[in-house]
């Protein structure tokens, strides 16, 4: 009967998740590079170049793809005769002291992004535990261990169904997936759950994100069974809605649909989708009792030879000087490269700021936004020689609720971030003639390499949340919204969206 050491365990997570925060699996890669081929769409074309550029990247210095590294999720599955040499933690005490050396490693420090008493204080654990545990006992002497890292970007963007019994699932997914808004970074995955209850859905809808990139081979064997007929016809439905790399318009927005299901009740049909962005993290690793089970590292080989520069066309943006009348010039998916100082400022940030308005004590000093721009970021901390880790946008519509008073209290003149902004955004946009300024979701450690210097200025106690001033030495981004409150988020998709509809180009979405 084989014997499992407790070390094995902690250094085989450990080691999964330095893994997955640096290297993409393979299949992904692959399938974002044939997209990238066939896209059609300029905007989404140079979003995909800038995460093939970035991924590679990531696997040459050992450094997240995303600044938001994730909350991790365990799917264990347990054989009944294991045991356990020497062990004394529990089997989610384990997980969680993998976790722990994984996140603190001072080599590649990951992001702390988990917050104890989630409806009270939120207060960040400092080194990203617990985990979120799914455990099955099955038959067997091995432990099989298939985790992941998930972003809050990603993670926010699910979304769950009763439907009865006779509605159509690809109904609902057409409907729903436009609704989600690019802030899971598209192009990724969606998997969904069908059957079951509500939270046996929600799980299975996590878990079939954790299979490969694989619609190209079943397209060309055919479906075997209603789930196969159901991921090829909701892929085709999804890339039909035109909204592309970013949510900025064009052919590819998801490169793969996952089903899993599981008999349900017969009053019932409940579905769970969850998408999976372009930062797809995930391992696989099973323990027989011969020690830790550690990642293979890919050859670099394995990468597509794709180069990102800035075109010329761009136009280069002097923060330090910029003023309302330049600002006003620039057009909705224009490109800029960003030259001086910024502020940076997210969800915790913005609500401080808010109190301290509020109570007439005003901002901090050292802190002023007037015609200054804010970047929506949580950096990853610097190692080694870095100015800041890994600094990719966070979702931006998450502060839309606070847009309004930074540009009628602070002066601020611009904002950048990841994806769309929301209604009640681009009317306080257009109200106060500012801008919104897009970096792509997936490059975060492309985008830290214009970062030439980084300091925390305010809140310092929040942690990767307080306010930081970074100087920026050609930082790519694009006019999302102009100070008319003309979005790109609309424009582009309803644009791409016609083109497919009406015959203008062709889906490609299999070789």
């Amino acid at each position: 009967m084989p014997s499992i050491q407790q070390n094995d365990l902690i250094d085989s997570v450990a080691d999964a998740l330095q893994f997955i925060s640096y290297y993409h699996p393979k299949d992904y890669i692959d399938a974002v590079y044939q997209a990238y081929l066939r896209e059609e769409s300029k905007a989404a074309k140079d979003a995909m170049a800038q995460i093939l550029v970035n991924s590679r990247l990531c696997a040459e210095g050992k450094r997240p793809i995303c600044q938001d590294t994730g909350i991790v999720t365990v799917f264990a599955k347990i054989g009944m005769n294991v045991q356990w040499e020497d062990a004394t933690m529990d089997f989610s005490s384990m997980v969680n002291e993998g976790v722990r050396r994984a996140y603190t490693h001072p080599d590649n420090t990951l992001r702390a992004s988990i917050l104890h008493d989630p409806a009270g204080a939120r207060k960040n654990s400092g080194d990203n535990t617990p985990a979120v545990i799914h455990t099955e006992l099955v038959a067997g002497d091995t432990v099989d261990i298939q985790i992941a890292a998930k972003g809050g970007g990603s993670e926010n963007k699910s979304k769950m169904v009763m439907l009865n019994p006779s509605d159509s699932i690809v109904d609902w997914v057409v409907k729903t997936v436009p609704t989600m808004g690019a802030g899971w970074c598209p192009p990724g995955m969606l998997g969904l759950g069908i059957g079951g209850t509500a939270e046996k859905a929600a799980v299975m809808a996590k878990e079939a994100l954790m299979e490969p990139v694989n619609i190209q081979q079943l397209k060309d064997r055919g479906p075997q069974n209603r789930a196969e007929e159901l991921r090829l016809e909701i892929f085709e439905a999804v890339n039909a809605l035109g909204i592309g790399a970013q949510g900025l318009g064009g052919l590819t927005t998801v490169v793969d649909i996952k089903i899993k299901d599981y008999p349900t009740h017969a009053a019932s049909l409940p579905v769970a989708m969850i998408p999976n962005c372009a930062a797809t993290r995930h391992a696989h690793f099973t323990l027989t009792g011969d020690g830790p089970a550690l990642q293979t590292a890919p050859s670099l080989d394995d990468w597509p030879e794709v180069t990102w520069e800035a075109g010329a066309s761009s136009r280069r943006v002097n923060l330090d000087t910029v003023t309302p009348e330049e600002v006003a010039s620039w057009k909705p998916g224009e490109t800029l490269l960003l030259n001086g100082a910024m502020l940076t400022g997210r969800d915790a940030a913005h609500k401080r700021i808010q109190g301290l308005l509020d109570s007439g004590e005003g901002l901090p000093d050292g802190v002023d936004f007037n015609n200054r721009f804010i970047y929506y970021v949580g950096p990853v901390d610097a190692v080694r020689d870095e100015a800041v880790g890994p600094a990719g946008p966070t979702t931006s519509t998450r502060m839309d609720k606070f847009t309004d008073m930074m540009l009628a209290k602070t002066g601020l003149l611009g904002m950048i971030g990841k994806a769309e902004r929301g209604p009640a955004g681009i009317e306080a946009i257009k109200t106060h003639k500012a801008v919104y300024l897009m970096a792509v979701g997936g490059a975060a450690y492309l985008v830290s390499k214009a970062i030439k210097s980084s300091k925390v200025v305010a809140f310092e106690d929040l942690g990767m949340e307080a306010i930081h001033e970074f100087v920026v030495e050609d930082m790519p981004v694009t006019v999302a919204v102009d100070v008319n409150g003309e979005a790109v988020h609309q424009t582009g998709p309803a644009l791409w969206r016609g083109k497919l509809e009406s015959g203008e180009v062709k889906p490609v979405y299999f070789s």
